[in-house]
């Protein structure tokens, strides 16, 4: 699976961005794809995660706390494209932002990854 992250870009604090996962192959709603970032000087720390679309937990999300309330993860199974909705960004959420998928939302499942997008956050 090849994965394809966009959308990033340089907001005021207060703002908000839309950043696009785009997947190839045929299977991607047997995926899970989750959002990670890394912050200058500061390790990979995970994001969120929306489940793959034919389990009994199909769609399912998860968010990181830094992020819960703020960011919406989803996905349109007929574009191959998870979406991150980010907004009340802040200053903290500078970073770039990757995407991967796997089986199931867990680190050790997601073996395929995307190149990040920079997202600046001013105050």
């Amino acid at each position: 699976v090849q994965l394809q992250a966009s959308g990033g870009g340089l907001v005021q604090a207060g703002g908000s961005l839309t950043l696009s996962c785009v997947a190839s192959g045929s299977t991607f709603e047997k995926l899970a794809v989750a959002w990670f970032r890394r912050a200058p000087g500061k390790e990979r720390e995970w994001v969120s995660c929306v489940a793959a679309g034919v389990r009994a937990s199909a769609g399912t999300t998860g968010y990181a706390s830094s992020v819960k309330g703020r960011f919406t993860i989803s996905r349109d199974n007929a574009k191959h494209t998870v979406y991150l909705q980010m907004n009340s960004l802040i200053p903290e959420d500078t970073a770039v932002y990757y995407c991967a998928s796997g089986a199931v939302c867990h680190t050790n499942a997601l073996h395929d990854w995307g190149e990040g997008t920079q997202v600046t956050v001013s105050s």
